[in-house]
């Protein structure tokens, strides 16, 4: 009878192991001001509580909003009146519907018909401001690169910038650039640079400044020159692997498991863009 116990007590905690390990890290933290910061696993959002309402930006997915919305109905008692969302990548903008019956909902022109099922109520062109309560936002399209439908926005009077995806602060770029045009993103990040704000809030990674926006470009433009140079001199991509320096990185977030991954993806977009034969 022991000898049964034991052995469904040691089953009961080792199938409880998985969803203990699933269990996602999520939690709020404050940036400046009236502008707070939402964390759920990898992936960040920011929300602002103005005198008359809460705006909040991108949902992530359906639990990591439905989480969200509850906090900030128990910390801060307002209703969300806006959804912003940075871009439409499903990774970032699942889950609208959970704000979508209180918030209107604001995305560039480029972004679909629905996203994740939810139809933006406003869509802009190049620059929309508004103003809810005590605070004026301001969003500025990112023309394409890492999708085509990027948006960045400003918050006043507290000068954060929310950008997602075209700069992490810190961090190596994804992976292999997965669908991405290469010259585009950098163009993005110019625009990014050329914004006014103290505060740079990502979409991953920490809190930054303009000074990480520069630091990401001029990454992205010393890698795609390092990288063309080298398949014009006819090295093989992973010989480029194996012996480009990139020693001015390696405090980078991402380097040990990215690095090779860039250089890879960055091979690739310059031979299918045409500027490496």
């Amino acid at each position: 009878m022991l000898f049964r116990t034991l052995t469904a007590a040691l089953l009961a905690a080792a199938l409880a192991l998985p969803a203990l390990a699933q269990e996602p890290k999520r939690e709020i933290t404050h940036i400046a001001g009236d502008v707070w910061r939402f964390q759920n696993n990898f992936h960040t959002t920011v929300f602002v509580v103005t005198s008359a309402g809460v705006v909040v930006t991108d949902p992530i997915n359906a639990e990591a909003a439905a989480w969200l919305k509850a906090e900030i109905a128990r910390r801060f008692a307002k209703p969300v009146t806006h959804l912003v969302y940075s871009h439409s990548h499903p990774d970032h903008a699942s889950g609208g519907a959970v704000f979508a019956d209180t918030a209107t909902v604001i995305a560039q022109e480029n972004a679909p018909p629905e996203i994740d099922g939810v139809a933006p109520d406003i869509r802009f062109s190049e620059r929309l401001n508004f103003t809810v309560g005590n605070h004026t936002f301001e969003l500025t399209s990112l023309g394409p690169g890492h999708g085509s439908d990027m948006l960045a926005m400003v918050i006043r009077p507290e000068n954060v910038a929310f950008v997602v995806d075209v700069v992490s602060p810190g961090r190596l770029p994804y992976k292999d650039f997965p669908g991405a045009d290469i010259a585009g993103l950098i163009e993005q990040t110019r625009r990014v640079e050329a914004l006014d704000f103290a505060i740079l809030a990502p979409g991953h990674s920490r809190l930054g400044d303009k000074a990480d926006a520069v630091e990401a470009r001029e990454y992205v433009e010393w890698l795609r020159a390092a990288v063309a140079a080298e398949l014009t001199a006819g090295k093989s991509v992973a010989e480029i692997v194996a012996g480009l320096d990139t020693g001015a990185y390696p405090d980078w977030g991402a380097y040990g498991i990215w690095r090779d991954l860039n250089i890879q993806g960055m091979a690739r977009w310059l031979k299918q863009s045409g500027e490496v034969p």
